[in-house]
């Protein structure tokens, strides 16, 4: 009888071997399954499969640079413009479309982030699309509040946002970057090449997760952060100009008004303000017209303070003295069948008188016996009709007209501040001309550039543009337009206690259709102190005060606030032998 126990051993451990080779038989086909595969996708022939699997997982990024700083006169310890990261909330769709519920996503979004319901539910559903933007610039405790909620697909992004941390004060000068990084006004458009930086580059590779896979980065350029600029502008002195012009709005229930001071000597532009105004950090909520840089921008008949380039012009050419005495006709003056008239009517008057009384006449009559050619020269070589060449955008040239252009009786008005338009950072440089020995300075308002390194790759220095009037010329001038602050003269409202201030006031109607209006007049003041060695020069500009509207009057007291605070701000000593031996 066979041995039963044999027996089974052996069909056991035949069906054992079976199992085995079965087993063995399934790996091996896999693999061979799986190895095909893989040399298809690497060495096969369907390249433009393997190209779309290369396109998933290789990526370049721009890495963008830091943009530079704004800083003025005192440098680092006052920072006007500087970049602050804020972050964008973005959501994945294809995320949301498989791993949560639309509808109760959109509605916790909408409620973090302030925004309609149905307006994210419009955004989160976007078919085949990895990454959409739900909100710019969010503050950090609405990042921090969906980062608790924990909310599938949705993830941030580092966004830098411009800020001005004295919000509207300087606004004109600095301008405002938008919300694509690009510099749109001011400072930060004539820079913004420099400000913005180089931008930085990554190629490398991402996983499924959009995670980096650093092993495999094949470049990295770090980016070069932008150039900051330093001003002249001091913002303590901003502050103080920007102060008085709200004041004076106010006061005279104007329509706007604008102030700049310069330094006599170099041109330095110390404050430069402009009314209305608008905060660059919300510059996309302002009104345009608030964009405006009325100092260099706005062009307008200056009245008499152009009286100081004619006289002065007169006075270099001997056509005239101090002196000298002419008829002001009792207030009325025929010429080339035109009247002209004066605000008060005056009889004989010197010359030296009708400069502090600002005698329409007198000035006219002047012109004439200087001749039309002269004095539009001497009223080019002090800067009207051309730019100054400061670095903001939007300065005008003002109106000049050139002689073939001039009517029979422009000679007698175009004196007097009618029928020429200038800017008024024109009119304030040509009286620091009159007030620096009759040196025309540049006037600028960056002083310098630095590189990221710390180099300084720019630096502004004092240029000289031209010399229309003598040294004797300009401190005769200089007397001259004191006394108009004294009493007796039209700028007495712009004296400042304890110092000698030169100047001149301009009331001027504004040009309508057909004439001048009878309303409507822009009243100014420009002048500068200590008058025998200057130091500053300002001017003030109010457009359409009201129920006043002279500049005496109306920009005479500005004028004499700013520079009361303006001279012991910048310790400028009053008259006297120590400020003469400084010049």
């Amino acid at each position: 009888m066979p041995n039963l126990k044999k027996t089974t051993a052996v069909n056991n451990d035949r069906r054992m071997l079976c199992r085995v080779r079965l087993a063995a038989a399934i790996w091996g086909a896999g693999m061979v399954a799986l190895g095909a595969r893989l040399a298809v996708l690497h060495v096969g022939t369907d390249w433009s499969e393997r190209e779309k699997i290369e396109r998933t997982v290789k990526y370049t990024l721009k890495i963008p640079a830091p943009r530079g700083s704004i800083l003025d006169r005192r440098g680092d310890a006052n920072v006007l413009a500087l970049d602050i990261t804020r972050k964008d909330v973005c959501i994945d769709p294809r995320v949301v479309a498989t791993n949560a519920n639309p509808e109760e996503l959109a509605a916790a979004l909408a409620s973090a982030l302030g925004m309609a319901v149905e307006d994210i539910a419009n955004r989160i559903h976007a078919p085949g699309r990895s990454y959409v933007r739900l909100k710019r610039f969010a503050d950090e405790e609405t990042v921090n509040r969906l980062k608790t909620l924990k909310l599938p697909g949705v993830f941030f992004a580092d966004a830098p946002l411009r800020f001005y941390p004295h919000g509207e004060s300087l606004c004109h000068v600095l301008g405002f970057v938008n919300h694509d990084g690009v510099g749109s006004a001011g400072v930060e458009l004539t820079f913004n090449e420099q400000l913005r930086g180089v931008p930085g580059l990554i190629e490398s590779k991402k996983d499924a997760h959009r995670r980096e896979l650093y092993w495999k980065r094949d470049c990295y350029l770090p980016p070069v952060k932008g150039v900051d600029v330093f001003l002249t502008v001091d913002q303590n002195l901003q502050h103080i100009v920007e102060r008085v012009l709200d004041g004076v709005i106010a006061e005279h229930h104007a329509k706007a008004a604008w102030a700049i001071v310069q330094r006599v000597r170099t041109g330095e532009i110390l404050a430069m303000a402009s009314r209305p105004a608008f905060d660059p950090n919300e510059f996309r909520t302002a009104d345009t017209n608030t964009w405006i840089n009325r100092t260099i921008s706005c062009v307008y008949e200056p009245g008499s303070t152009m009286k100081a380039a004619a006289i002065a012009a007169a006075l270099n050419e001997g056509v005239v003295t101090a002196d000298t005495v002419l008829d002001c006709e009792n207030g009325a003056w025929m010429y080339k069948n035109r009247v002209l008239r004066d605000y008060h009517p005056y009889g004989r008057l010197t010359v030296a008188d009708g400069v502090q009384k600002s005698s329409n006449i007198l000035t006219a009559k002047v012109a004439v016996m200087l001749g039309e050619s002269t004095l539009y020269r001497y009223l080019r070589a002090f800067g009207f009709g051309s730019k100054t060449g400061v670095k903001l955008p939007g300065e005008e040239s003002g109106i000049l007209r050139p002689l073939e252009q001039w009517s029979g009786i422009s000679i007698t008005r175009i004196p007097i501040g009618q029928g020429v338009a200038v800017t008024a950072l024109q009119m304030l440089n040509a009286f620091c001309a009159i007030a620096n020995d009759g040196y025309l300075m540049r006037p600028y308002i960056v002083s310098k550039v630095r590189a990221a390194d710390g180099s300084i790759i720019f630096q502004q220095r004092p240029e000289v543009l031209a010399r229309p009037i003598r040294p004797e010329t300009a401190a005769l001038m200089r007397k001259l337009l004191t006394r108009v602050t004294e009493q007796g003269g039209t700028g007495k409202r712009a004296a400042v206690e304890g110092y000698t201030v030169a100047g001149k006031t301009g009331t001027a109607q504004k040009p309508v259709a057909g004439g001048y209006s009878s309303t409507d007049y822009v009243a100014s003041f420009v002048g500068f102190l200590p008058a025998e060695a200057p130091e500053i020069g300002l001017i003030v500009v109010v457009d359409e005060p009201q129920p006043f509207h002279t500049g005496g009057v109306v920009a005479g007291p500005a004028f004499s606030r700013i520079a009361s605070q303006a001279v012991r701000y910048l310790d400028i000593s009053p008259v006297g032998q120590e400020a003469i031996a400084r010049r």
